[in-house]
């Protein structure tokens, strides 16, 4: 389901790919992600990461749910110092998301990390932005554990909070209904300002207060 207009959305697309960045290694780790049936959250996507970086010029950027890098990349791409922290439970994701760093010359902005994104997540403090993209019935669950690891200020980013438009239902799954869960708590705990960019399946923007 798109989130928009299906032609909205190609024209998006077709203007993010006019943007050059490292396209040889980015169309790789695009056609893997197809080729393998493995989730990335895209280009559009990838370069609001790459925007976020930017802006906010953070020394701690991490990821919850890194698969093989892809998102990753564009926070380490648009970071002027300091580190992302990759986490993910398959060792061959974290190996191949290391080749891709070192093909870009990004290696030295990130630290790959093999196991759970939350018990990983724990041992940070001063996070200054955290980008959830681990199993969705983890959300709300994973922001309690972490939201006093990050930094006043800092960023939330989560990836799937539209869940290609399942949120809507009256009677939505487990999975939908963590989901919605989390994105009532993101709006209305009074710990954080947010807003969901209807890009690809929904990107929450929070930050903390």
């Amino acid at each position: 389901m798109f989130i928009t207009n299906p032609d909205v959305e190609r024209y998006i697309e077709e203007l993010t790919r006019l943007q050059i960045f490292d396209e040889n290694v980015l169309r790789e780790m695009e056609d893997y992600g197809e080729k393998v049936n493995f989730p990335i959250v895209g280009r559009q996507v990838g370069v609001f990461l790459y925007l976020m970086a930017k802006l906010k010029k953070p020394k701690l950027v991490v990821e919850m749910g890194s698969g093989y890098g892809y998102s990753a990349y564009w926070f380490a791409k648009g970071m002027e110092s300091g580190k992302v922290v990759l986490t993910d439970f398959q060792d061959r994701n974290i190996s191949k998301a290391k080749e891709y760093f070192k093909r870009v010359g990004l290696e030295d902005r990130a630290e790959f990390r093999v196991g759970d994104a939350v018990e990983i997540a724990k041992e940070y403090g001063g996070i200054d932005i955290l980008f959830l993209d681990l199993e969705k019935v983890r959300y709300l669950d994973a922001i309690k554990i972490i939201e006093n690891n990050l930094s006043e200020g800092s960023l939330v980013l989560a990836d799937n909070v539209l869940w290609r438009g399942e949120v809507l239902k009256d009677y939505p799954d487990k999975k939908t209904t963590v989901i919605k869960e989390f994105n009532q708590y993101m709006f209305g705990s009074g710990k954080f300002v947010s807003q969901i960019v209807p890009i690809r399946d929904g990107v929450l923007l929070s930050i903390k207060l």
